[in-house]
Formats: structure tokens, C-alpha cells, sequence
């Protein structure tokens, strides 16, 4: 599927320049933790690489609703907190049971079971401290939403509600609502997540919040069907993580029940229909658009 760039827009050089601004960020994030082992398990997980499309999606939605992006970064940031520590608990091997993120060992294999966990544990709790007190100029009414936000994200009706439901669906005949159940509730939850509070952070209008959402559940939704291609298509090497572990666990999949096609042409569905929602707003729409566009060209 050939990315569609936006005309008049340089999204290769958008995308790198925020990444940028997003690493600084995440390596400042992080003080003189004690003890050091802690800190080290945090650092090697948070700072391991990656795409930052998390990051990078509330900054552009910040945008879209007119505010600025610096005000956005603790937010972000805590955003990529919460990601990290999902990866981090969903590698352990009472969970998704993996050896390798982002093309080397997992934080487990490394620090051990424990010490991962607690990591994990540390990553969360901080996130909600960058929005609370390293958000500066951004009125505490906004900052209150983002905490609602990312409490829901984190919490039952979000990763850890789809995780125990992905868990108890391994090696059954799962229905395509359960399927789109579980990733609503962790991939697409946490995209949500990012686009709603890039536009809180800014002082976006309900309409233009509810705008943001439908953007969300078709982006999140199409990354996951991806994923899914991804799995059973590429290797470890360009993956940076276990390929085909899904196949290995039994897990049911967009592939595993539409085929690779009509998986491919539902991801492209979606991502049309979350570009639709923001035709209303066409003034600094362009990073949003095209990093849907992005989402279904990836190949890793």
C-alpha cells in the first residue's frame, strides 16, 4: 500500500523533526532514581527506540487544535510512559511471554521478572506526575481532563480490561466483535488516548474532540490490523520483536479471519474513514492525515 503524502506537505521531515523533540524529551524525563537498578530498567525500556507515533500523535493533534506543541510534551511523554509500561508487562511470562522488543531482549530477560514489573509500575506512576507537575502553561482544568484521560487509558475500561480479555481468548474461536473488543480497549485506547489529549491540552471544542475520537478509532483499529499483517508477513529482524508469536499462542487475528487481502483493504477502509472526520478542520490537519496515511504503509 503506497503512502499518500499530503501535497505541499514534507511529512518524512515532520516526522523526524518530531521524533526529535519527542527522544530529548523522554531522556530528560527521567531524574536520579533510586535504586539504581530501577532506573536503569526504566531507561532501557523507555529510551529502547521505536517509532513514537504514540508521542508524536498527541503533538499533532495538539496542533490541529491550535495549541502549541511545547505545551503538549509532558503529556506526550507520559503517553510513551504508559506504552512502555504496557510492553513491559505484556512481555513477561505470565502475559504474552516474549524475549525480544525493539530487536533486543525484553526488560525481563534483563532485570528479571520482578524488577520489570516494578519498572513498569514506575513508568505509570510517573506518567501521571509530568501532567500534574511538569505541564507548565496549560490551565490546571485541562491538565484534570488528561489526568481523567489517561486514568481510563491505563485502567480497567482500557489496557487492562483488553489485556484480560486477550488473555482469556487465547486458543478460542474468537468473533470479529471480540476481536475489535480487545484491541479497542488496548491499541486503540491508547491512540485514543494520545489524539484526545493533544486536543484537551489545546482547548479543543467538544466538536472537535468527538472528531478526534472517530479519528482515533479507525487509526487505532487499522495500526492493530497491520500489526497483525506484520506479524505473519515479516521477520523478527524487521520487527524488531518476535514474529508470528500470534500463530505461536493461537491468538485470533484480523488474518486469521478475514485473509490477508480483506484485512489489508478493511485497514484502508479505516483510515479513510478517520481521515473523513476531520475534513471540518482543514487548518493544521496535515500531520494528523498523514500519519493515518503512514499507519497502513509501514512495514515494521
Amino acid at each position: 500500500m503506497a503512502e499518500e503524502i499530503t501535497p505541499g506537505f514534507d511529512f518524512p521531515s515532520y516526522l523526524a523533526e518530531a521524533r526529535k523533540s519527542v527522544e530529548a524529551a523522554l531522556d530528560s524525563s527521567l531524574g536520579p532514581e533510586r535504586p539504581e537498578k530501577l532506573r536503569e530498567a526504566m531507561r532501557y525500556s523507555l529510551l529502547a527506540g521505536g517509532k513514537r507515533l504514540r508521542p508524536i500523535l498527541c503533538l499533532a493533534a495538539c496542533e490541529f487544535a491550535g495549541g502549541e506543541t511545547q505545551h503538549a510534551l509532558p503529556t506526550a511523554v507520559a503517553l510513551e510512559m504508559i506504552h512502555t509500561m504496557s510492553l513491559i508487562h505484556d512481555d513477561l511470562p505470565a502475559m504474552d511471554n516474549d524475549d525480544l522488543r525493539r530487536g533486543r531482549p525484553t526488560n525481563h530477560k534483563v532485570y528479571g521478572d520482578a524488577v520489570a514489573i516494578l519498572a513498569g509500575d514506575a513508568l505509570l506512576t510517573r506518567a501521571f506526575e509530568m501532567v500534574s507537575l511538569r505541564s507548565s502553561g496549560v490551565p490546571s482544568e485541562r491538565l484534570l481532563r488528561v489526568v481523567g484521560e489517561l486514568s481510563l487509558l491505563a485502567g480497567a475500561p482500557g489496557l487492562v480490561g483488553g489485556q484480560v480479555v486477550d488473555l482469556e481468548c487465547e486458543g478460542k474461536q474468537v468473533d470479529l466483535e471480540t476481536l475489535e473488543f480487545i484491541h479497542l480497549h488496548k491499541t486503540g485506547a491508547l491512540l485514543k488516548a494520545c489524539v484526545t489529549c493533544g486536543g484537551l491540552i489545546a482547548g479543543a471544542s467538544e466538536e472537535m474532540l468527538d472528531a478526534l475520537r472517530t479519528y482515533s478509532k479507525g487509526i487505532g483499529l487499522a495500526f492493530q490490523i497491520i500489526d497483525d499483517i506484520l506479524d505473519v508477513t515479516a521477520s523478527s529482524d524487521v520487527l524488531g520483536k518476535t514474529a508470528g508469536k500470534d500463530v505461536i499462542a493461537d491468538k485470533t487475528t484480523y488474518p486469521k479471519l478475514l485473509g490477508l487481502d480483506e484485512s489489508r483493504k478493511r485497514a484502508v477502509e479505516l483510515v479513510t474513514e478517520a481521515k473523513e472526520a476531520l475534513s471540518p478542520w482543514s487548518t493544521h490537519s496535515q500531520p494528523l492525515l498523514s500519519l493515518a496515511d503512514y499507519i497502513t504503509s509501514r512495514d515494521r
